[in-house]
């Protein structure tokens, strides 16, 4: 039987929330029906560190032994630069024209424009793009912002489906006018969930592996330190927080060009001991178990993967009404909502939630209860392979 050729395009891997996801669904796919190509940019352009390094390639490895074939163009790269955009344009064209594949899938955004309009120019039957979140708002100004929109909308033209991971996210794209209702479809990133939910690890001992003291109040963020993450309003939420409590301990994982900056930040406040800053870690699901609340104060998200791991483990969730976030969680009911950019609000949600012990507990709960099996990682691939086959039937 001839396997259907599916070509994956991605900008760049790491261990981000997009990258991940993406190599994910390369891996999980069905061998015994699609032959699977993925294309990536240099990964160096993330500035991983050596441990995150060394899990990608342990990751590649793995999906290379699954059958997936990978190629690098180093000229695949997330800024904006003439040069290099063309060159990866043709790069990718001529790839795709070796390959023949019945489905090209792109994913975020610059891999998204040149992987579209190659796959178009080159005849490819269908044509997917996973924006994964956008960058609508709170990473560029108002001139950029208004041409990646305008891009967006003539992409649209060359794609027969958008994959948004959350209603909000595909609201957002409706409110900018890039496409019509009917273009969008609606698929969660999916979490190894039954594997979150059984771990079990010996709290004492993972905090003191970090260098929490026992009796703290564990308050943690997890995410790249790069400003559209919103990590400084939570620096100076910790301040009021403190002077309440003085156990609690603030944990970020993750690491980013903002650490030094954030570090000099709770140093101004005279919190810089209740911080830790624990860098990219390969085991964030046990980080995570440690925390008493999990906080997303971003400006800007697709979903937040993070969130469904949280609340696979029971936790409650402080987090910015703010993209896909309002999807996952709902305001007193998992968790507590609060503006962008609101230090105050965030710093008072927190609060709540260390005095209230029990609401804490009711709104983990909840969370756990809400996830599976929506949000499992077999879903997703489930929904993938038959959005494929229902794209193919419509072509054939």
């Amino acid at each position: 039987m001839n396997k259907t050729r599916i070509i994956h395009i991605i900008t760049r891997l790491d261990k981000g929330g997009s990258a991940e996801t993406t190599l994910q669904v390369a891996s999980l796919l069905n061998r015994e029906k699609y032959d699977i190509f993925l294309v990536h940019g240099l990964s160096l352009e993330s500035n991983m560190g050596v441990m995150e390094q060394e899990a990608l390639i342990r990751d590649l490895s793995l999906a290379e032994k699954k059958g997936v074939r990978v190629f690098t163009i180093s000229s695949l790269v997330r800024r904006l630069s003439l040069r290099n955009d063309l060159l990866a344009f043709v790069s990718i064209y001529r790839l795709i024209k070796r390959i023949k594949p019945h489905i090209v899938h792109t994913h975020t955004s610059k891999a998204g424009v040149l992987g579209r309009v190659a796959a178009y120019l080159a005849g490819v039957p269908v044509i997917i793009h996973t924006p994964h979140g956008h960058v609508f708002h709170s990473y560029y100004g108002y001139i950029v912002t208004k041409m990646i929109v305008f891009v967006e909308r003539i992409l649209s033209l060359m794609t027969d489906k958008i994959t948004a991971l959350t209603e909000r996210e595909r609201d957002e794209h409706l409110e900018c006018g890039i496409a019509s209702t009917n273009k969008y479809i609606i698929i969660h990133s999916g979490v190894t969930l039954q594997q979150i939910m059984n771990t079990n690890i010996d709290i004492e001992k993972g905090k003191k592996k970090l260098g929490i003291p026992q009796n703290s109040n564990v308050i943690g963020a997890v995410g790249r330190l790069v400003p559209v993450k919103g990590h400084k309003y939570l620096v100076s939420a910790a301040k009021k927080i403190t002077k309440e409590f003085d156990n609690a301990v603030f944990v970020f994982v993750g690491d980013g060009y903002l650490e030094s900056k954030l570090e000099r930040q709770a140093e101004s406040l005279g919190i810089r001991d209740n911080i830790i800053f624990a860098g990219w870690r390969s085991d964030v699901i046990d980080v995570l178990d440690l925390f008493d609340i999990l906080v997303l104060p971003s400006l800007n998200e697709g979903m937040g993967k993070v969130l469904i791991e949280g609340m696979a483990l029971g936790k409650p969730i402080v987090a910015s009404s703010v993209g896909g976030i309002i999807d996952l969680v709902k305001n007193g009911d998992n968790g507590i909502l609060v503006p962008p950019r609101d230090s105050d609000g965030l710093s008072d949600a927190i609060l709540n939630l260390i005095r209230n012990k029990k609401l804490a507990q009711e709104l983990g709960k909840n969370g756990k209860a809400k996830v599976y099996p929506e949000y499992d990682t077999t879903v997703m691939i489930r929904q993938i392979e038959d959005l494929y086959e229902s794209l193919l039937n419509g072509y054939y």
